[in-house]
């Protein structure tokens, strides 16, 4: 997968501007401000359908402006796909393949398989189960249409579900039937979504611990651990169970969309144990592994976005990280520094073919 060009209208600070890449390395240098991380941002956009880092569609249109366009000229195995991400205030995102309007954005997930690593990436240590659930759900949703289709019909009936409570706590009633049909509905679903989940965690876990060993030099032994309340028990016992505390919280307190995922190094919990050089290296080790499956389900190079991610590594973990991206047969790759010199010193003693671009 290689994006060619990339054209940004309006989009974040940019008011227009078009770049063309280099088949392998693109480094963004440039003072803090400039838009390096905007650029790969939008690469991600066109990917996904929406921003890695503001979800909030109308928020990543330039100030001066009502509306933004993304344009991407990528090739896919030897085959040309135009791909166009376009937002107008008050009005529908629209994506484009080829000229043609999805009329499902979930339609577009997996054509254009990108990954990106970024210092955004430390809440998957430090935030809630939902970040790390919605990371291995991206992962998945890639490559299993099925899935995808089963998480937002599961989000859905669970969001009907909370209505329900909510109603019936503001109406001081409760009808058994009516929440039953919503019970029944989430079974199958939830089944499927955690089958699934365990066992893409069951492949990808030994690729993390691999690419962790690699980066740390083998010295510090890491764990990934699925934890799911429905390895114990049915949803059936798990719904009944959490009745009466449901109804009190007003939303559901038990299911799938309450799994998550253990992170340990050498034992311990990494956000607790870890020091800011471990916990960088882990989220890396997670984001390549990401990469490397990705890459193993698509039959393709996915897109490799490095944004800032030299900050607060020693010198000895970047040299492992560098060598990693460069010498690796991982396609395209991106990276964005403040240090212009840093970035191409680095690059040029691992990699004869790259691209300088200096944002002002």
């Amino acid at each position: 997968m290689v994006l060619n060009k990339l054209s940004l209208l309006h989009y974040k600070n940019f008011e227009n501007v078009t770049f063309n890449f280099n088949d392998k390395i693109n480094c963004f240098v440039g003072f803090n401000g400039v838009g390096k991380t905007n650029v790969l941002d939008s690469i991600y956009h066109l990917a996904y359908g929406k921003s890695y880092f503001n979800p909030v569609t109308s928020q990543n249109i330039n100030h001066n402006a009502d509306f933004f366009v993304i344009d991407g000229e990528f090739k896919k195995n030897d085959r040309e796909e135009k791909v166009v991400v376009s937002a107008k205030k008050g009005q529908k995102k629209v994506i484009k393949r080829n000229a043609k309007a999805y009329e499902k954005f979930s339609d577009h997930i997996g054509l254009i398989p990108v990954v990106i690593i970024s210092p955004a990436d430390r809440d998957l240590i430090m935030e809630g189960s939902d970040v790390r659930r919605k990371f291995i759900d991206g992962i998945i949703s890639q490559s299993d249409k099925p899935y995808l289709t089963s998480l937002i019909n599961y989000n859905k009936i669970l969001s009907q579900r909370n209505s329900l409570l909510k109603y019936f706590a503001a109406n001081r009633t409760f009808e058994k039937e009516t929440l039953e049909v919503y019970n029944l509905q989430l079974l199958p679903l939830a089944k499927s979504i955690h089958e699934k989940r365990k066992a893409f965690l069951e492949i990808f876990t030994p690729i993390f611990e691999e690419r962790y060993a690699t980066i740390s030099d083998g010295k510090e032994a890491v764990k990934l651990k699925y934890k799911s309340q429905l390895s114990e028990t049915s949803l059936t016992e798990l719904l009944a169970a959490h009745l009466q505390k449901d109804l009190k919280l007003q939303y559901s307190s038990a299911g799938t969309h309450k799994d998550d995922l253990s992170l340990k190094i050498k034992g311990h919990s990494v956000k607790k144990f870890g020091s800011q050089g471990q916990q960088k290296s882990y989220l890396i080790a997670l984001k390549l592994a990401q990469y490397d499956f990705l890459k193993q389900v698509s039959k393709v190079n996915p897109i490799l976005l490095l944004d800032d991610v030299f900050d607060k590594l020693d010198e000895e973990r970047v040299a492992q990280i560098i060598k990693l991206v460069t010498q690796d047969d991982l396609g395209q790759l991106f990276i964005s520094d403040t240090h212009a010199d840093r970035t191409e010193n680095v690059v040029k003693s691992h990699a004869k073919e790259y691209q300088m671009i200096h944002l002002t």
